[in-house]
């Protein structure tokens, strides 16, 4: 039987999560041009936004149930082959009578892709590197803002080529078929669970460890505070800044960077230490975005990347070190609560964002008319100076969020003084 070749099985995860990325940053990119060329308010894109969101708890989830089942190879073509469908029915949603509803299934499709990928991978990565889980996962987890980076750099730079919107969904299908081809020829291990003889009732048991309990609730704000920000921050500052897709390359470039010198900080700091930091900067950061203008925008989106880099993988990090007995379900529930989380609060600030518009237009006024592309000149005004007041007071809305975080992650911190990761004897691959 072939080795377990530990770096082939990284490459390829990291490809997968890639194409995970590149759909969050080209989507966020064209999210504003799908709107105007499929006549879509704000309420629509959001429950289009928001599908991306719950398509990955539902395959997580499901993929973390399953995986020790039918296997980590057979999840990673399953991933494969709804990212080929999300992308091309995006491409070609323009074909349909209906293209908010083709979107809507792309958009699913490629959420069950995304999740799928995590439900194999966080796994797989937790099983290849189990003395250095928390830095191994950060270090997989970088290519989720640094996709975002390449997304949202495609997207800027190709607009001002002139080229379409097609194209750079289309550009996604390149790692899709690498990351496909590189599984497809690899042994995969079990994972650390099955390796270690912990049964699976023993895996359910644990997951009603109070501990666990109050991790999945914080995976609420953080996935929150972390997600919906750069989801939607092209189309909440754009009327602020000229260069509002600029900010989310600026955040998600920290991001990248601080997860790829993660092994210090969380050695450090512990990854409950480094999650009360991270608190701190992202409601500083979330702060100086919705309330500021200019250059100072784009200190606040550093600050703000700073804060939510580690917030993601050392949330799976610490379940995956202080809570091991949850298995493959531990930590892809954690991963599903938050993208589920995520969905419902993107579809009701969707609505909420609709209403803050139409606080600063003319009494009566229809969204779709004024969104729509023959609106006259003094309406089009009236729109972009509402959208400038509105997408500031969404981001003030979230603030709440990070700060309930920190008083969360302060009681944490002060639990977990002094407690020893529990040690899985898990035989040698």
């Amino acid at each position: 039987m072939q080795a377990v070749n530990k770096n082939q099985l990284f490459v390829a995860s990291c490809l997968a999560l890639l194409v995970t990325s590149l759909s969050f940053g080209i989507r966020a990119g064209i999210l504003g041009r799908l709107g105007v060329e499929f006549n879509l308010d704000k309420a629509e894109l959001g429950t289009i936004a928001a599908t991306a969101f719950w398509g990955f708890p539902l395959a997580v989830v499901i993929g973390g149930m399953v995986v020790d089942v039918i296997g980590m190879k057979r999840l990673l073509v399953l991933a494969f082959i709804f990212h080929m469908v999300g992308i091309l029915l995006t491409i070609f949603a323009g074909s349909f009578s209906n293209p908010f509803w083709a979107l809507f299934i792309s958009t699913l499709c490629i959420g069950i892709a995304n999740g799928t990928v995590e439900a194999a991978c966080n796994p797989l990565i937790a099983s290849l590197y189990t003395d250095n889980k928390t830095t191994k996962l950060n270090h997989f987890h970088l290519w989720f803002p640094g996709g975002i980076v390449i997304g949202t750099l495609i997207v800027y730079f190709l607009d001002k080529a002139g080229i379409g919107w097609q194209i750079q969904m289309a550009l996604m299908i390149i790692p899709a078929l690498l990351y496909g081809f590189l599984f497809v020829k690899q042994t995969f291990p079990p994972t650390e669970r099955v390796a270690s003889g912990i049964s699976t009732s023993e895996m359910y048991k644990s997951l009603v460890n109070p501990l666990f309990i109050f991790m999945i609730i914080c995976m609420f704000g953080t996935a929150i505070t972390e997600l919906f920000t750069g989801q939607w921050i092209e189309l909440l500052l754009k009327n602020v800044t000229e260069n509002a897709l600029l900010i989310l390359t600026v955040t998600t470039g920290v991001m990248a960077i601080g997860r790829a010198f993660a092994g210090p900080v969380v050695h450090k700091f512990s990854p409950q230490g480094v999650l009360l930091g991270s608190a701190i900067l992202a409601t500083l950061g979330l702060y100086m975005l919705g309330h500021t203008s200019g250059n100072m925008i784009f200190f606040g989106a550093l600050v703000f990347g700073a804060g939510v880099c580690y917030f993601w993988p050392c949330m799976l990090g610490f379940v995956s070190e202080y809570l091991p007995k949850t298995g493959a379900v531990g930590i892809n529930l954690m991963g599903g609560a938050g993208m589920f989380a995520v969905s419902l609060y993107t579809m009701f600030m969707g609505g909420v964002y609709d209403k803050l518009i139409l606080k600063q237009l003319p009494p009566g006024a229809d969204l779709k008319v004024y969104n729509a592309t023959e609106a006259t000149a003094p309406m089009k005004e009236a729109l972009a100076a509402a959208n400038k007041a509105a997408g500031p007071e969404v981001i003030n809305t979230t603030l709440v969020i990070p700060i309930i975080l920190i008083v969360a992650f302060t009681i944490l911190v002060l639990v977990m003084r002094g407690k020893q990761k529990p040690v899985l004897q898990v035989a040698a691959h």
